[in-house]
């Protein structure tokens, strides 16, 4: 089995920043696709970003690029998601999410989740 634990929420002002990290722990991590999701209030849980192990896939929802970076450190079992210039569109509870296989963009296809973390971003 794999644990993941998100850490790095918090309230932040429109225009502000926030780095994510995720630890996970478990099972042999290698080839493992890790993501980063999240779920506002009344609305359900929305892909962000995923990386592949190598760190050479890695996709965004159209919301956040050019905002929001994935990162990874394989020596570590971390992922990252650096979040610049928030807007109060962001705020929510970020998951992340691991798999084996490609990367891809639906809840679904991951198979082991993080407890989450709160972004909240005033204006």
């Amino acid at each position: 089995q794999v644990q993941l634990v998100e850490s790095g929420g918090g309230l932040v002002q429109a225009g502000g920043s926030l780095k994510l990290s995720c630890a996970a722990s478990g099972r042999t991590l290698s080839n493992s696709v890790m993501g980063w999701f999240r779920q506002a209030p009344g609305k359900e849980r929305e892909f962000v970003a995923g990386i592949s192990w190598s760190g050479r896939t890695i996709y965004y929802t159209d919301s956040v690029k050019g905002r929001f970076t994935i990162s990874r450190d394989n020596a570590k079992n971390t992922v990252y998601l650096q979040m610049n210039s928030l807007k109060p569109e962001d705020t929510a509870v970020y998951y992340c999410a691991l798999r084996f296989g490609a990367v891809v963009t639906t809840t679904a296809q991951y198979n082991y989740w993080g407890q989450g973390t709160q972004v909240t971003v005033s204006s």
